[in-house]
């Protein structure tokens, strides 16, 4: 199981750099002509490659498929297209042969052993818990990682302070159900605390920063939709404009109160369906009040937002429930 997005941090640098690096080494590769056209491009094997989680290799995907240089297809992953046309899709082993790269070439992950541990288990834990209920062994998640215990608990210990993952006294690890009961009330915590952090982050806010994000949302509308833009759009909004407010205890309860995005990550993902226009049009009116100066405007129509995005997330997860379950590490066991 490959990784999902980790918390802003010192860290956050590193990553950005990594899918950097992934986009700028495929776009050169296929710009070249060392790809075959049609190409399958699949996360999970480029990430192996390069040595990294899944996230920056997603973005790194979006940032291709945005350009034209690649684009989906009915299977899984991404085709390579550099002219633009329809090609027949080519399922070869992914490796630095077929990508027309150096076998010398350094293509290595630069984060610490932690780092790695404790981003591979939040991707593992946000994805179990909206399929049900599961129990995390520590011994087993050690053995999988090559890890002492000590470095799994303390990932965990992490992780719960993300409502990730919970633990009793004495009792076991223990992840999801992430219920329509939960995101009903992470979705009113969020109602109640986001419009407030927006009017107190609002007079400090870059009004570049709100341009930026208004741009990066009609791209998201009018190109090629991607994870890694949606995503972006997403902590447009309900991250970066609210920084400003500089709570960090009320920050900190917001960011454990967005475990239903994960929700909306692994829909998309999995039915490769458009976003939804209504969801663009609810962020453009709040940049768009931001921009105007209309802060107590900003702020109703972000409490109006959330109260909709409460409704679509509780339908998503009503869909997600009759998938087939997505491979899980050994260490999760099912309860439920």
């Amino acid at each position: 199981m490959e990784k999902t997005r980790v918390e802003k941090s010192s860290g956050e640098t590193r990553a950005g750099a990594r899918y950097e690096m992934i986009r700028q080494t495929l776009d050169e590769a296929i710009r070249a002509g060392s790809v075959p056209a049609g190409l399958v491009l699949l996360e999970g094997p480029l990430a192996d490659m390069f040595g990294t989680s899944r996230v920056p290799v997603r973005k790194a995907l979006g940032l291709l498929h945005q350009e034209g240089l690649i684009a989906r297809f009915e299977g899984r992953g991404f085709i390579v297209t550099p002219e633009g046309g329809e090609v027949e899709p080519q399922r070869l082993p992914l490796n630095r042969a077929v990508l027309g790269l150096c076998p010398q070439e350094e293509l290595v992950d630069t984060r610490s052993t932690s780092e790695k541990v404790f981003s591979d288990l939040q991707e593992a834990l946000s994805t179990c818990m909206v399929f049900g209920h599961y129990q995390v062994n520590e011994a087993s998640a050690a053995e999988f990682y090559n890890v002492s215990r000590s470095a799994i608990r303390e990932a965990l210990m992490r992780l719960r302070d993300q409502g990730l993952v919970e633990k009793e006294p004495y009792a076991q690890w223990l992840a999801g159900p992430l219920t329509a009961r939960e995101i009903t009330d992470h979705y009113e915590i969020r109602a109640c605390l986001e419009p407030a952090a927006l009017l107190k982050a609002a007079p400090h806010l870059s009004r570049q920063h709100v341009l930026d994000s208004l741009e990066r949302l009609t791209q998201l509308e009018q190109g090629t939709f991607s994870l890694a833009s949606l995503e972006r759009v997403e902590e447009d909004l309900h991250i970066h404009c609210l920084a400003p407010a500089g709570n960090k205890t009320l920050l900190g309860v917001l960011r454990q109160s967005q475990s239903p995005l994960i929700v909306t990550r692994i829909f998309y993902d999995m039915l490769g369906i458009k976003i939804e226009e209504a969801m663009l049009n609810e962020h453009r009116l709040v940049l768009q009040m931001l921009l105007q100066g209309a802060n107590d405007a900003a702020a109703l129509g972000l409490q109006e937002h959330l109260r909709r995005a409460q409704m679509r997330t509780l339908q998503r997860l009503k869909v997600i429930s009759v998938l087939p379950e997505p491979a899980l590490p050994p260490y999760l066991l099912r309860l439920s």
